[in-house]
């Protein structure tokens, strides 16, 4: 918890117990069923917790913003930032129906109102989002494909609707069909090593019709 109170000092009381109770329940959902690796559930809150908050160093969501969390897996990025952002609307989604089942046993246990989790493909997902967040789940051109008609057409935010990954090292060939990409490193926002080639990258898409 300290790491998270570092650099998000401003957390409401209902927040940190939200945030604080995320270990305990991990803790507890991956004995039963494995979603984070064993040898990460000592850094939860690092690697896991604040990782998927760098993305808030980025945009901040606004209140009533849709946001789809594509390949959640239990629960990253899209479970923190849903507590960081409680009136902004999360969809996460995974095609594997045990990660869903512990996504949505968290969200139940920490009252998220905001948050829908659901077993499906990204391909398959209906409606229109401010943003698409994940964390690496496949190649930006495949990723592109699943997500690029998923968009809304007007931008509420400071920076344009699209494309919220979160991937590490070298990503100069990935995005080199990317022009229109920005990418920020998450060692400008977080000192800590283990951000050290962690980026958040940023490509706008536009709604096609």
């Amino acid at each position: 918890m300290e790491e998270i109170l570092k650099y998000f000092p401003d957390l409401s009381e209902k927040q940190k117990q939200q945030f604080k109770k995320l270990e305990a329940l991990y803790q507890d959902w991956n004995a039963k069923i494995n979603v984070i690796s064993r040898k990460d559930m000592d850094s939860l809150y690092l690697k896991h917790v604040l990782h998927s908050l760098a993305i808030a160093k980025v945009v901040k969501f606004k209140p009533k913003a849709n946001v789809l969390d594509v390949g959640t897996g239990g629960g990253f990025p899209g479970i923190p930032l849903a507590i960081l952002f409680p009136e902004t609307n999360f969809y996460l989604v995974d095609s594997i129906a045990k990660k869903i089942k512990v996504v949505q046993e968290v969200v139940n246990t920490l009252d998220l109102k905001n948050v829908k989790a659901e077993q499906i493909r990204a391909e398959n997902v209906k409606g229109e989002f401010d943003f698409i967040v994940s964390r690496a789940v496949t190649k930006m051109d495949d990723f592109i494909k699943w997500v690029r008609k998923k968009t809304k057409k007007k931008h509420t935010h400071e920076i344009k609707n699209g494309i919220l990954y979160l991937k590490g090292g070298d990503l100069t060939e990935e995005l080199q069909n990317f022009t229109n990409a920005t990418i920020y490193s998450i060692s400008d926002f977080y000192e800590e090593d283990f951000f050290e080639t962690k980026k958040v990258v940023h490509i706008p898409l536009k709604k096609r019709s």
